[in-house]
């Protein structure tokens, strides 16, 4: 027995402000047969002046007084009303109260009414005494007893044999120690001997199952009043009892539902949660839990699934979390992440279909019933008791998430209503977890697919450089940042290599640097030198920050950048690099030996200054290691540059290592920190061509270079066992070298590089480059560039110093490449400029 014994009423003035119900009893006539304290505090009669006297003295004004007899017949028809009406003070004044009367039945046919006044607000006239008779209604479940001064029980209401079971019969002249034999009525009767002895009130909370008969507890709230006769003196109590197992249970599942919130949702992970929600079922209500995904849900592909969308199928379920009271959750058939299988005509279907709850309080196994449909969960359900059933749907937004399952087997008490709606609030609350979660993964997927687009999958270093790259991002919520790097293949077997670094985080920060890595991806096909290539780079980042002022839609973001572009040749081992604002390059040469050249700086791209780009060319020992990285590998918060640039040469500094294991070292020397940046770093380790590979001549510069050409092209092309090459080379050489000696004055110089491909470079004097052009029929020239595009894999033309380069490819095919399309014979190809 839990109980609570608090005094409510001490000395207080008179004046009708009180703070407790005030009591009174009328007998069906409309008598006052009995007063109290807190009445005569409301209203400011005494007992002496009200009791045996007409109760409208007090309710309502004297002039309706002939009404109170059929008001009283109402209240007999509805065993009761409840509403507001105005009582008369003793001083004249009217005032709004709270008035329930409650129909009170003693031995034979003999009634009473028990009148609960209490405040309810300002006066407001009579304008409340006309919807006096309007407000007949159905008191609420309050228990009412009336005890003489022995404690025998005079009166009654039908409520009390809801609250201690005990019928009318025994009740009415018997004290309550005589019909309920129990501690907890000896206590009560206490607390009553007190009210009859001080005159005032004390209100007693306890907890009652025997008398009741219920398997559960009830709370119940009694407040007991002293009743005074027309002297003044005691007549006996009034006890008026509550039950409060709803409100405490209320109380109960907001404190559980306020536990789950900080249980729930810990991650962003959907399985995680999952797997939270079903932990806290079972702890709380169920004997075993489980929680079904759609199955998109936990990789944030696809449409969600919208409520009611489901009537010709049903969605795919995927097991997600899973909790019993039973050591390897042996109830059920799935373990996580295996797909689970709905059968068409079930509670389960019905619930994803509707997206409503379902409870079966007592499961039906017997034949004929749904279960007969699933054999896997008819087997479980019998092996292990399961006998009470809920199905609660989780949903978000209108979007189907899945549903939650939650049995009993070894708690014998079957699911009831509070433990539905219980389940209903937990689901609910978990489903704004799993709705987030799912959002999360639906941007983590998009951004991890944005960041898979806009880098480079494998890096492609050819003959030129074995690179290895790594990029950690600081927004390691997405998997995506600014920062980009790149090995572009270039003709004559040469490689460009490039990092950059956009300012800012996250998915707008990848949006630009994915417009920039394909700008330069660009200008790189345009042969371009790194000084000059980062000078149209910075035209393009003014015009994005251009774009970005103009854009009145939103906030304009920082538009910036950084870049470091390098282009490494393998035949001669020259390196020919610049940089806009970004770290320099750290070259470790063969003996391990770690270098920093002094680039030019530049200004990091989009500033606008006007100041030129600047090239720096040096030459490189076959197995050199050039590192390209971000500032996020070299600065953090404790340290400064310097100090990170003497941790990554010291974690370069290691010949003969593996150039993955290396790459790995040097990214680790910033593990364990949250870089406040993206960190990305592009290692490779330089080659070389052997002589054998490459052929080089001088032409003189008439027409007798073209058959020159032609007869030197076919020597090394068999000298090099590619005589299958040797017609469609021989007509791509022709062709160069003709336009060279018909539009430039000095020397021509033929080469043929044997790497990947066999490339074909004839070197002029003049700066127009070629142009490919349609002739028309009539035409006597412009046909050349025609059938060199036809016969190689690609063709450009690069500027060099002191002239050009016209440049083709050709597969290394052991066959002869197909005849080009029917065409007039090969004339000369003007330059055009």
């Amino acid at each position: 027995m839990a109980s609570t014994d608090t005094v409510t009423i001490g000395s207080r003035q008179n004046t009708h402000k009180a703070t407790e119900s005030a009591i009174m009893m009328i007998d069906e006539h409309g008598t006052v047969v009995a007063w109290t304290q807190a009445a005569e505090q409301l209203v400011g009669y005494s007992a002496r002046d009200v009791v045996g006297r007409p109760a409208a003295l007090v309710l309502p004004s004297p002039e309706e007084a002939e009404s109170i007899s059929a008001f009283i017949e109402q209240c007999r028809a509805h065993n009761g009303w409840s509403g507001t009406a105005a009582v008369r003070h003793r001083d004249g004044r009217l005032f709004d109260v709270g008035l329930r009367l409650s129909l009170l039945r003693g031995q034979d046919t003999a009634v009473r009414w028990l009148v609960t006044v209490s405040e309810a607000g300002p006066p407001s006239g009579e304008a409340v005494n006309g919807s006096v008779q309007d407000s007949i209604a159905t008191p609420a479940s309050i228990g009412v007893s009336i005890r003489d001064v022995g404690l025998r029980c005079a009166w009654a209401n039908e409520t009390m044999e809801s609250h201690d079971n005990i019928p009318r019969d025994r009740r009415l002249g018997r004290r309550f120690t005589e019909a309920w034999p129990d501690a907890k009525a000896e206590a009560l009767e206490g607390v009553m001997r007190q009210v009859l002895q001080s005159g005032t009130t004390r209100v007693h909370e306890y907890r009652s199952s025997l008398a009741t008969g219920q398997r559960r507890d009830h709370t119940f709230a009694a407040s007991f009043f002293c009743l005074q006769g027309a002297d003044g003196q005691a007549i006996g109590v009034c006890a008026i009892s509550v039950d409060l197992t709803e409100s405490h249970q209320a109380r109960e599942r907001l404190a559980l539902l306020s536990q789950a919130s900080t249980r729930l949702g810990s991650t962003l992970d959907v399985i995680q949660t999952s797997q939270e929600l079903a932990d806290l079922a079972v702890s709380l209500f169920a004997d075993f839990a489980a929680v079904d995904l759609e199955q998109s849900v936990p990789f944030g592909e696809g449409p969600p699934v919208r409520i009611g969308s489901t009537e010709d199928r049903v969605p795919q379920l995927r097991r997600a979390g899973l909790a019993s009271i039973h050591h390897g959750v042996p109830e059920s058939p799935w373990v996580r992440g295996e797909p689970v299988t709905i059968p068409p005509v079930s509670p389960f279907t019905d619930v994803l279909r509707t997206g409503r709850p379902y409870l079966e309080p007592i499961l039906n196994s017997a034949a004929g019933t749904w279960i007969d449909h699933d054999p896997v969960r008819a087997e479980k359900i019998h092996q292990h008791g399961i006998h009470s059933v809920m199905l609660v749907p989780i949903r978000a937004r209108r979007a189907l998430l899945g549903v939650a399952l939650f049995v009993r087997t070894d708690n014998p008490a079957p699911f009831q209503e509070i433990d539905r709606l219980l389940a209903e609030e937990l689901v609910a609350r978990a489903a704004l977890s799993l709705d987030n979660a799912r959002r999360f993964a639906r941007e983590h997927t998009a951004a991890l697919a944005l960041q898979r687009n806009l880098l480079p999958q494998r890096l492609k270093g050819g003959t030129a450089v074995e690179a290895v790259s790594r990029y950690l991002p600081a927004d390691i919520d997405h998997g995506v940042g600014g920062d980009w790097f790149d090995v572009i293949p270039l003709s004559g077997a040469r490689v460009a290599l490039v990092v950059g670094d956009v300012v800012g985080h996250g998915i707008n920060a990848a949006a630009t640097m994915g417009r920039l890595r394909t700008a330069v991806h660009t200008l790189a096909d345009m042969e371009l030198p790194p000084d000059e290539l980062l000078t149209h780079l910075d035209d393009t980042v003014q015009r994005l920050a251009e774009e970005e002022a103009d854009c009145s839609e939103r906030a304009p973001a920082v538009v910036g950048a950084t870049c470091l572009y390098a282009v490494y040749d393998p035949v001669t081992r020259r390196c020919a690099m610049a940089r806009a604002g970004h770290p320099p390059p750290a070259i470790v040469d063969p003996e391990g030996g770690v270098s920093f050249p002094d680039l030019p700086t530049g200004t990091p791209l989009g500033f606008g200054v006007g100041v030129p780009f600047e090239s720096v060319e040096m030459e490189l020992p076959e197995g050199s290691l050039l590192a390209l990285y971000t500032d996020g590998l070299i600065e953090t918060r404790d340290h400064d540059i310097e100090e990170g640039m003497r941790r990554l040469g010291a974690a370069l500094a290691r010949p003969g290592r593996d150039l993955d294991d290396v790459c790995t070292r040097a990214v680790e020397s910033v593990a364990g920190e949250a870089p406040p940046d993206d960190v990305t770093m592009l290692l490779v380790r330089t080659r070389s061509l052997k002589p054998a590979q490459v052929a080089s001549w001088t032409l003189p510069s008439d027409q007798t270079a073209v058959r020159s050409a032609r007869d030197l092209a076919s020597r090394q092309l068999a000298e090099w066992g590619l005589e299958g090459l040797d017609d469609p080379t021989r007509l791509i050489v022709s062709e160069l070298v003709t336009n060279a000696v018909r539009h430039s004055t000095g020397p021509v110089r033929l080469r043929l590089i044997q790497h990947q491909v066999l490339t074909c470079e004839v070197f002029d004097t003049s700066v127009p480059s070629p142009r490919l052009r349609h002739a028309n029929t009539a035409d006597e020239n412009g046909r050349g560039l025609f059938l060199v595009a036809q016969l190689s894999r690609r063709w450009g033309a690069r500027s060099v110093s002191g002239g050009k380069v016209v440049w083709a490819e050709e597969e290394l095919a052991a066959t002869p490449a197909p005849a080009p399309a029917p065409a007039p014979a090969a004339q000369p190809e003007p330059a055009l400029t």
